[in-house]
């Protein structure tokens, strides 16, 4: 037990020469990593500003109008966040306060980035 908490604090501050390490890509995939609340927010958030940018960038360049469109993308978006959490990391959506709370994470930010970004991308390319 006290290795199994050891080796979590040590993931969670790791340390050389006081300094703490970048975060480090491979505990994305990694489901035996731990995660504070904040930590998962912010991941959940990132992910989503990144999907909403590429499609943006997508339905804009290709183009593509209308508003279903934009209800595609938050299933998108909805479909891979809990994909992400549940299959990659395996985490108990209860500790962190139920599904809404981690779907909910950077959705309206994204969406807004979305809806930027497609604009801009279709008025560029198109007119």
């Amino acid at each position: 037990m006290k290795e199994a908490k050891s080796s979590r604090l040590h993931l969670h501050h790791q340390k050389q020469n006081g300094h703490v390490l970048p975060f480090k890509l491979a505990r994305l995939l990694d489901p035996e990593a731990s995660w504070d609340k904040d930590q998962l927010g912010d991941v959940l958030h990132w992910i989503r500003q990144l999907l909403g940018l590429v499609c943006g960038l997508l339905w804009g360049a290709i183009p593509l109008v209308g508003a279903i469109w934009i209800v595609v993308f938050l299933v998108i978006s909805s479909g891979f966040i809990y994909g992400y959490y549940v299959h990659v990391l395996k985490i108990d959506d209860e500790e962190f306060g139920g599904h809404g709370a981690l779907l909910q994470e950077g959705l309206f930010a994204s969406l807004t980035l979305f809806l930027l970004v497609w604009i801009l991308v279709y008025s560029l390319v198109h007119f």
